[in-house]
């Protein structure tokens, strides 16, 4: 099984990258971010052409997540990270697929900071480590996957200091990030990868994708069950340097059936 997340910054904007991802790289799962659309806007249609059952939460302009199955219907569980009822950001989807729970988030980026969309950014990866640990003691096999706008470590980001004052490498932010791992969570990318430079993000401007100048922001946190059922992982890098591409590329794993 084939599981994958792709930030794919405007489902509607990128459409054609997306299928042609789609039909080339043939993932079971697929959970996306971003899709910068509302709920009737989604191509639903172009989706199941392509062979792919969907279950999303959208959002006019900003957020949106999605969870992809191939040749099946994901059964949605969730829509909404708890712990918040006022929080009416698009970030957050659970389903079932083939017996696995797989969630799809989008974290709060966060900057500037400091300022209320730091502290809205901490409290809610304090909401997500909250569901996290009620998730793990069920004992289900359980994917977090998406793009949590955390660089965890220093070797997860280009040399550079231009980053030193942004949200995503704060030492509160990785703290957050931490604390999933401290509850059970593998991070899948670096179990498989656990020297290799690994960059899933290039931003737009300052020909960074040109000079490799990358973060790791997207992770696939399994749960224990689910871990030794890892098998591999990757991310597809040829997918960002293509034409109308979206800043970051997808990330997947393979699980033993």
């Amino acid at each position: 099984m084939k599981i994958a997340t792709f930030n794919i910054n405007g489902v509607n904007k990128r459409l054609e990258n997306l299928l042609a991802w789609l039909n080339a790289a043939e993932p079971d799962v697929v959970c996306l971010q971003e899709l910068k659309a509302a709920d009737a806007q989604f191509p639903k249609s172009a989706i199941e052409a392509a062979g792919y059952g969907a279950v999303w939460r959208g959002q006019s302009a900003w957020n949106g997540v999605a969870i992809l199955a191939r040749d099946s219907e994901p059964v949605l569980t969730r829509t909404e990270l708890p712990g918040d009822p006022s929080d009416t950001q698009s970030r957050y989807i659970e389903a079932a697929v083939n017996g696995i729970l797989i969630a799809a988030l989008y974290a709060p980026n966060g900057n500037p900071q400091p300022g209320p969309k730091f502290d809205y950014k901490l409290a809610w990866h304090r909401r997500l480590a909250s569901h996290a640990a009620e998730l793990l003691e069920t004992g289900l096999p359980v994917v977090l996957a998406g793009d949590y706008n955390v660089v965890p470590e220093p070797r997860d980001i280009y040399p550079t200091r231009s980053y030193d004052d942004n949200a995503l490498v704060q030492p509160e932010s990785r703290a957050a990030f931490r604390t999933l791992l401290d509850q059970g969570w593998l991070d899948a990318l670096r179990k498989v990868y656990p020297e290799e430079e690994l960059f899933t993000f290039w931003d737009y401007r300052r020909n960074r994708w040109q000079r490799n100048a990358g973060l790791r922001l997207d992770h696939m946190l399994l749960s224990r069950k689910l871990g030794r059922r890892l098998t591999g992982a990757g991310i597809d890098r040829d997918v960002r340097g293509q034409e109308n591409a979206s800043d970051h590329a997808p990330a997947w794993i393979t699980l033993r059936d």
